[in-house]
């Protein structure tokens, strides 16, 4: 790195190697200074359009919304490990008269297979064991295996066609949240915090809550902000001690000794600052004042004591216990009700190579009633209206057998080529099914839909033309939808 020496000053200091780094963020007409002015501007637009959103006068064709929005807000029912498209969502009655067969090569048209059942001589169909049930007005067949979802049938937009290129679960996983298999860029909540903001100055615009145990393990980058700044990363809730780390006062210590103590953080952060020209920095504050904020309104969020108990009839005895679904779910609930932008949950425990039908029933019976619950809450509340609801895996399941086959027992492999997800609320036309498979649940065959394709949809729900919503880095604008994505406009009311 080049380097020049400064002349001794008048108070006899040695001479001063300045390196560029130093040279940009002391210089105050230097391109440290543009640069660091450029990215003020930026901040000042996204702030100005949210401003404009709210009514503010922004004159700029390009301000958030760029229209109307049907939607105010996302809650993301993540279901992580592929849930079994065939067992719940796709109903295929006649592969019972194809059991134990070969599943036919012109099907499988040599696709790419795990490594897992890579080696195996045969590829058997196993028929689900279970019942389908036409349910609600439209008629919509869903499992028996969940009972309480078939009540929402006209709410939800049941889409049976979706696909992705990720065959493992990091990747796809990955690819579900950020638009991108490889890990590093933001997630679909951290997008949505950049370009609406939050609608409450107490929490956190984004929040990410974790249920399940074992399963595929979920790192904090999936709701991280990637090369955003960080002030748009989700929060994560705990389900034990408290929700957020470090939210009471060490002993010995209160509030008053808290505020003292951030008072004179920010001053050295403060400080800092206005050496360094850092814009985390001014985050790093920005983040220190929420989380004092959040001292008052998380105990007030998480305090269930006033929910009526009809309200625990709808979600099931299980969301009084934290690091439940069904906890998380209500929590959600309440999370929306205060203006969170961006709420994910994420249950583990879908990867169902073997043992199928004992495991998908225990996690059936932990996410129906809480997931449908949530919907119904909604609704009653007049909130449904203005909250996308939406559950999903990242990928589904294989119609042939992995490990020994028997009608009551069965497991499969990862199946990227198709499986389902359901959206409710927030604009979208219920009482729906979108797109259909081949005979073996194994190919689309009709209206294929995309992670890129659900992400443009749901951002158009939000007011936001997904390819106007960019950042710079590295010398382009990106975007969630990468240069990918189309709107499914039959999935809108």
């Amino acid at each position: 790195m080049s380097s020049f020496k400064s002349k001794p000053n008048s108070t006899h200091h040695p001479a001063v190697e300045i390196t560029r780094r130093h040279f940009f963020g002391k210089t105050a007409q230097g391109i440290g200074v543009a640069a660091l002015a450029a990215l003020l501007n930026q901040d000042s637009f996204q702030a100005s359009t949210r401003a404009s959103s709210n009514g503010g006068s922004l004159l700029n064709p390009n301000a958030i919304p760029h229209f109307p929005a049907k939607a105010k807000r996302v809650i993301f029912l993540f279901q992580s490990g592929g849930p079994s498209q065939l067992d719940l969502f796709d109903p295929k009655p006649d592969l019972a008269k194809r059991q134990a067969e070969d599943l036919p090569a012109s099907i499988r048209m040599g696709q790419r297979l795990t490594t897992m059942t890579a080696g195996q001589t045969s590829f058997p169909v196993a028929s689900s064991k279970y019942k389908f049930i036409p349910s609600g007005v439209s008629g919509t067949e869903i499992s028996e295996m969940l009972p309480y979802t078939q009540q929402i049938a006209d709410d939800i937009c049941l889409v049976r066609s979706m696909t992705t290129d990720a065959i493992n679960h990091d990747p796809a996983i990955t690819f579900f949240q950020t638009g991108f298999q490889i890990a590093g860029r933001p997630s679909m909540g951290s997008w949505l915090s950049y370009g609406l903001g939050s609608e409450n100055k107490d929490l956190p615009g984004f929040v990410a809550m974790v249920s399940g145990n074992g399963g595929q393990p979920l790192y904090d980058r999936l709701w991280g902000s990637g090369f955003l700044p960080s002030r748009y990363q989700g929060v994560k809730f705990r389900s034990k001690g408290d929700p957020i780390l470090y939210l009471s006062n060490p002993d010995g210590h209160n509030s008053s000794d808290r505020r003292e103590a951030l008072d004179l953080l920010r001053d050295l952060n403060q400080t800092h600052f206005e050496e360094s020209l850092d814009p985390e920095i001014q985050t790093r504050i920005s983040q220190y004042e929420l989380a004092y904020r959040m001292q008052t309104s998380v105990p007030e969020l998480t305090d269930f004591t006033k929910e009526p108990e009809s309200t625990f009839n709808l979600y099931g005895e299980e969301a009084r216990k934290p690091g439940t679904f069904a906890y998380n779910c209500l929590m959600a609930r309440r999370l929306a009700e205060r203006g969170v932008r961006f709420i994910q949950l994420f249950q583990r425990g879908w990867d169902h190579h073997s043992g199928l039908p004992n495991r998908i029933s225990s996690l059936c019976k932990a996410t129906d009633q809480p997931s449908a619950g949530l919907i119904q809450d909604l609704k009653q509340r007049g909130m449904l209206e203005d909250t996308l609801v939406v559950w999903a895996g990242e990928f589904g399941r294989t119609v042939y057998c992995q490990g020994a086959l028997s009608r009551e027992n069965y497991g499969r492999d990862h199946h990227p080529r198709c499986f389902s997800i359901w959206l409710a609320g927030g604009g979208i036309r219920g009482g729906q099914v979108y797109g259909q498979t081949d005979e073996f649940s194994y190919n689309v065959v009709e209206n294929p839909v995309s992670a890129h394709d659900l992400h443009a949809t749901m951002l158009h729900l939000l007011g936001i033309n997904h390819e106007q919503l960019t950042y710079p880095y590295q010398g382009r604008n990106f975007r969630l939808t990468d240069v990918h994505g189309k709107i499914i406009q039959p999935w809108i009311a």
